[in-house]
């Protein structure tokens, strides 16, 4: 795509302004190094990599006839014959006119690094992934070998490091703030805030610090900017990127933890920073009552049919997420319950058209799909919590009896819940291979289960669920590593190191069927080894 789609005005309805922000920020520098047509020294490090690559000599590829091949394995969202009709006119017909049109060009070009530079400064060269942090580094570079901001760049990428059992890593993203709003949930829950109070203190601080306290810079709407003052990121305050699920988690943790006495945990945090988070995460409603991931949506949803990424789906838009619908309920009522007089009228209404949203997008097994996690127990774990935090209960919701239906319709036959990361991508529910379970998975079913009310109508499904976590725990309190157990993007799988210490953590205290002593030293594990995240 040329640089030029920029300078189309802004109603356009396939303005890149438009788009989801994590395409739309791989899209910038993307179409900068077109436009400028860079290609970079070929070395010798080149050349190997270009053999490893490709099946044919590089110099003999036929790139026109390439333009639209692309492996079985990994053809998962097929381009509709329009969309390759729309891209080879693109290039065979309008590039070779814009290339005859440099005033035009380098005003586009001009334009793209202006959202370039933005797009560092306001997430202070962290950008908001590491994919995207490397093609704007690279764009910096084309543009001035010797700039400020490319020196700045070299200077983050320590950032998206990780040296892991196997070796050095590079993360898509960081995710210290969801591991932190996790762990110190699993702590409070497990009732032994007083044992390990010097962990929830330095929780409680990283909470506080990594709260974004100002809105971009400038006339942010202009750049596509949504208000991020009083959100959390994914990562921390520095990255500048609001979510409206990270600002829930992030919103309920510091509640839970200004419960507790400030000589244990800290002092608790400003009551308008509270009012400022729960702004951020009222503003990311979407009509139908379900709550989007980054900013309000302003693309129509035919646009996605333009997807040029054959390998992911749900790309090109904002969209609604179950997930986040689920935080924002759950955070949302922690705070009008602790803070009664504010907004109050908004909080209820945006609480009830969210669980309207949940109800309704219910499948007819008694599901939901999981956008950001594995994947139907994923979504029916978050569906459930969510619900059952506005008093729905097993007695008194048909939803929630259908999803407890689901959930045992899956359960193994030792006592476990094991699903595949084939479920995202087919949308059909699937066992891992040779029906083994997964801990998480588990938790994550068991805590539904629980929360629906299940236990006052059949509790021995959940006893067995709680006999697998117990007997799978560690000597030192850990539990074993196993296949992975989030996504996104329906293909996009990724570790998440820290799921397996706080989900099990959390369900033990949830049952009423294990002692605190069994779990505490998963407590210990968690203070031990802090929050780590490989993706």
């Amino acid at each position: 795509m040329p640089p030029e789609f920029w300078l189309l005005p802004k109603f356009s309805p396939i303005h890149p302004g438009k788009m989801l922000c994590y395409f739309r920020v791989v899209y910038l520098p993307m179409s900068y190094l077109y436009g400028k047509r860079f290609v970079g020294s070929i070395t010798a490090m080149v050349q190997s990599l270009r053999q490893e690559i490709y099946i044919e000599p590089y110099h003999r590829i036929n790139w026109n006839k390439a333009r639209n091949m692309c492996a079985k394995e990994d053809l998962y969202y097929p381009h509709p014959l329009v969309q390759d009709l729309l891209w080879g006119f693109m290039h065979h017909f309008v590039e070779p006119v814009l290339m005859h049109l440099p005033k035009l060009r380098e005003k586009a070009l001009g334009v793209v690094m202006e959202h370039v530079h933005y797009e560092e400064e306001n997430s202070r060269y962290l950008c908001i992934g590491g994919v995207e942090k490397l093609l704007c580094m690279i764009a910096c570079y084309v543009e001035d070998p010797n700039s400020e901001a490319y020196k700045r760049h070299l200077a983050r990428i320590p950032d998206y490091f990780w040296v892991a059992e196997d070796g050095l890593k590079m993360q898509c993203f960081a995710s210290q703030m969801w591991d932190v709003a996790f762990a110190n949930q699993a702590i409070i829950s497990s009732n032994l805030a007083e044992e390990f109070a010097p962990t929830l203190r330095k929780g409680h601080e990283f909470v506080k610090a990594s709260q974004v306290q100002e809105n971009p810079s400038g006339n942010y709407s202009e750049m596509y900017r949504h208000t991020s003052k009083g959100a959390w990121t994914f990562s921390m305050q520095d990255h500048g990127w609001q979510t409206s699920d990270c600002t829930a988690e992030g919103l309920k943790c510091a509640l839970l933890l200004s419960q507790i006495s400030p000589e244990l945990v800290g002092e608790k945090i400003e009551t308008t920073r509270l009012y400022d988070a729960v702004n951020v995460v009222i503003t990311l409603q979407s009509s139908n009552g379900g709550f989007l991931a980054w900013e309000p949506q302003r693309a129509f949803r035919w646009l996605e049919k333009l997807n040029p990424a054959e390998f992911f789906e749900d790309v090109l838009i904002e969209r609604e997420y179950l997930e986040c619908t689920s935080s924002a309920i759950q955070s949302l009522a922690l705070f009008k319950k602790l803070h009664p007089k504010h907004r109050t009228m908004e909080i209820d209404n945006c609480i009830s058209r969210a669980i309207k949203y949940i109800e309704d997008t219910q499948d007819p097994d008694g599901s939901w799909y999981g956008c950001w996690g594995i994947c139907y127990t994923y979504g029916t774990w978050f569906a459930v919590v969510g619900l059952a935090t506005c008093g729905k209960k097993y007695h008194n919701s048909s939803t929630l009896r259908k999803a407890c239906k689901f959930l045992l319709s899956k359960q193994l036959p030792d006592g476990g819940w094991g699903e595949s990361c084939l479920s995202s991508a087919n949308k059909v529910y699937t066992n891992i291979p040779g029906n083994k379970s997964n801990l998480v998975q588990t938790s994550w079913a068991l805590l539904s289960l629980i929360d629906a009310g299940q236990a006052e109508v059949d509790p021995i499904p959940i006893h067995r669920g709680i006999r697998l976590l117990i007997n799978s725990q560690m000597e030192d309190g850990d539990f074993p590593q196993q296949i992975t157990s989030e996504d996104s993007f329906t293909v996009c799988c990724f570790a998440h190191n820290s799921s397996n210490r706080c989900f099990p953590l959390v369900t033990g205290d949830d049952s009423n069927t294990v002692s605190s002593l069994t779990f505490g030293t998963g407590s210990e594990y968690v203070k031990a080894v802090g929050t780590r995240i490989l993706i």
